[in-house]
């Protein structure tokens, strides 16, 4: 028997919620463990905020979005002695080992963690997929069927009113969620920052749809962190950033959309979904990965495999070092990007 901590942390994410009901029923009926999940991510475990977590309270959780422990962007390590804060917290609530749930941000947090020697299990979360060494991260499945239900209704618009639409959807460094809802929706163009773009280039792939088709509407589908071809960075909502340094993207699609008008003379509109792709109830495949690896991590928790990551490989979940998942982030396939320009224009 042993006390496991458990958190939330970076943005919000459909499966969470799995996660942590699999760590608690695992947890709880198999190994006999105590449970205290910490409030807010890391902020609270540098309060030393923390709920016990029991069957009753984690009961008819599997099917709700978001994380019923809260979350937050707290980065330990700029904030003074926040690594000796957190320990200190930890000990004083008796964690023998600590389940950090999140992107490489929290999860570089639980790296440092266990090499100042604390025992740490994470859990890949991010609606981008682009966390190494597992092939697919829960929240994925969701983010794409949204945006996929978005760029459906998006096209009745657009050929009602003879429109392109350029629909903006989330993606910092890597572009799986407009390539895979692009090519579910049918997108004309799909836009992804592993490709720096050139805006007359997608301006004739609209025009060629146009020549060869006669129809007079085109859905364009562009990742937040896509950029141009002729320099410059991304576009930022504002120049804030947050503790992990990383500024609020946000914007690309307005700005094509006034450039492909001009140039197209198609009257054209955009569309960001940002945060609708982060919330309500998962899908059946992020509830079933989800659960998997909260079971993953508890089993490894509780034989004293720390420093690891569950992952999904194949269709086997497996651990992978904390190192090996934070070394890079993983980037689009371009042999799937390659399969989506076959259908631009």
């Amino acid at each position: 028997m042993a006390r496991i901590g458990l958190l939330t942390g970076g943005g919000d994410c459909p499966g969470l919620n799995p996660v942590i009901r699999a760590v608690v029923r695992k947890g709880i009926d198999t190994y006999g463990h105590e449970i205290f999940g910490f409030r807010k991510g890391w902020k609270g475990v540098l309060e030393n905020d923390a709920t016990e977590l029991t069957r009753e309270n984690t009961s008819g959780i599997l099917h709700k979005g978001g994380t019923i422990l809260g979350t937050s962007r707290t980065n330990v390590y700029k904030i003074e002695d926040g690594e000796a804060r957190v320990l200190t917290s930890l000990k004083e609530r008796g964690i023998d080992v600590l389940i950090p749930i999140g992107g490489d941000d929290t999860l570089g947090v639980a790296r440092k963690l266990f090499a100042a020697g604390f025992p740490t299990v994470g859990v890949p979360k991010t609606i981008d997929n682009d966390l190494n060494a597992t092939d697919f991260t829960f929240g994925f499945q969701t983010a794409v069927q949204i945006a996929t239900e978005a760029i459906d209704r998006l096209h009745s618009t657009a050929e009602s009113h003879d429109r392109v639409i350029v629909c903006e959807v989330m993606g910092r460094d890597a572009g799986w969620i407009a390539t895979w809802a692009g090519l579910a929706g049918g997108a004309d163009v799909i836009l992804v920052p592993e490709r720096p773009f050139d805006v007359e280039e997608v301006c004739e792939h609209i025009r060629h749809r146009v020549a060869t088709t006669g129809r007079t509407f085109a859905i364009v589908v562009v990742a937040e962190g896509a950029t141009r071809a002729d320099g410059g960075g991304a576009t930022t909502a504002d120049e804030a950033t947050d503790s992990f340094g990383h500024a609020r993207l946000g914007g690309i699609a307005f700005e094509l959309e006034k450039e492909i008008e001009a140039r197209t003379r198609l009257e054209s509109r955009a569309t960001v979904l940002g945060h609708i792709q982060r919330g309500g109830s998962p899908v059946a495949y992020d509830r079933v990965l989800g659960t998997r690896f909260g079971v993953a991590a508890i089993d490894a928790a509780s034989s004293g495999q720390y420093g690891v990551m569950t992952a999904l490989r194949g269709t086997k979940i497996e651990l992978v070092p904390l190192d090996e998942a934070l070394k890079e982030p993983k980037l689009l396939d371009p042999e799937l990007y390659e399969t989506a320009q076959v259908f631009f224009g």
